[in-house]
């Protein structure tokens, strides 16, 4: 038999006059609200969490992947960066002394 809204008022109205109001009403409040079908067992916890822990996993290598191309992107740009200020010192470097060089030797 299952159990509907009707039962379950019939049962209420039954363990208020064997128990008292007070006790009635609070043994209906314990049972679930609905048929124990409806209820999570640990193993639905379980699965559920275990579904859950696949998903994060999931989130964080695809984090991983992005961090490591945005590093590589990062690192040919800095190099790339880099020989450009390495390139461009050097060249006013040698320029400096050419014409410290010629101011000197005009003397």
């Amino acid at each position: 038999m299952a159990v509907d809204e009707r039962h379950r008022l019939q049962l209420a109205d039954a363990a208020k006059r064997a128990f008292g109001d007070d006790a009635g009403i609070t043994l209906m409040e314990l049972l679930p609200p609905v048929g124990w079908a409806d209820v999570a067992t640990r193993q639905d916890l379980e699965l559920l969490e275990s579904r859950l822990d696949a998903r994060f996993d999931a989130i964080e290598t695809r984090f991983e992947q992005l961090e490591q191309r945005l590093d590589l992107k990062f690192d040919a740009r800095f190099e790339r960066g880099f020989r450009q200020v390495l390139v461009t010192v050097s060249t006013l470097m040698v320029t400096g002394f050419a014409a410290t060089i010629a101011v000197v030797l005009a003397r």
